[in-house]
């Protein structure tokens, strides 16, 4: 059985920083793609980053491009989430998911139906 945890959310003033982690277990996961998404209060959950666990190459929304940056441990099978800049728009409870392995299209990476395992979240609260 795959579990996914994230850990790290909390409370930061805008402009501040934080970084989430999610630790990912689970016998013989195998995954093509892990990605953070997030859910605000009555807003559909929405694609943040996401990673190629073998090939490491990145994808971002346009909204945090340049702010968030997306990497993971292959030895330690965890992924992470480093935030700067934040706004109190990328307030949300932050999502881990992972893909089972095999070829993705990009539009699949972007989408949270192309996910296959999702962590319970974490909550980041930015304030004014």
């Amino acid at each position: 059985q795959v579990q996914l945890v994230e850990s790290g959310g909390g409370l930061v003033q805008a402009g501040g920083s934080l970084r989430v982690s999610c630790a990912a277990s689970g016998r013989t996961f195998s995954r093509a793609v892990m990605g953070w998404f997030r859910q605000a209060p009555g807003k559909e959950r929405e694609f943040v980053a996401g990673i190629g666990w073998i090939t490491g190459t990145t994808y971002y929304a346009d909204s945090v491009k340049g702010r968030f940056t997306i990497s993971r441990d292959r030895s330690a099978s965890a992924l992470y989430l480093q935030m700067d800049s934040l706004k109190p728009e990328d307030t949300a409870m932050y999502y881990c998911a992972a893909t089972k392995e095999g070829y993705r299209t990009v539009a699949s990476i972007y989408s949270f139906k192309g996910y296959d395992h999702w962590g319970q979240g974490t909550q980041v609260t930015v304030s004014a």
